[in-house]
């Protein structure tokens, strides 16, 4: 079992930085794929990033790409999502999850999932 907890949401002006941070207890993450999802009010949950334990590949969706980087530290079992440049459209409940097989853009492929952390991104 992997229980996740993430942090490190809050609220921003447009243009402004967060950094998500997701630890985890229970199991070591080496062996997992980590992503970031988001759900926004009235929205399906969408996924933002994913980091593969198998070849270090990382993937975004084209609606982050260039603004945000999914990073994790081993040492410290946690993954991070540096998010830049934020825009009201990236306003959402981001989760942080993880797969024992594979990155994937749907949730029904990760077994574990935090609580979630609320961000908003407003003037």
């Amino acid at each position: 079992q992997v229980q996740l907890v993430e942090s490190g949401g809050g609220w921003v002006q447009p243009g402004g930085s967060l950094r998500l941070s997701c630890a985890a207890s229970g199991e070591t993450l080496d062996y997992y794929a980590m992503a970031w999802f988001r759900q926004a009010p009235g929205k399906e949950r969408e996924g933002v990033s994913c980091s593969s334990y198998r070849d270090g590949s990382t993937y975004y969706a084209d609606s982050v790409q260039g603004r945000f980087t999914i990073s994790r530290d081993n040492a410290k079992n946690t993954v991070y999502l540096q998010m830049n440049s934020l825009k009201p459209e990236d306003t959402a409940v981001y989760y942080c999850a993880a797969s024992g097989i594979k990155c994937s853009w749907y949730a029904q492929g990760y077994e574990y999932w935090g609580q979630g952390t609320q961000v908003t991104v407003s003037s």
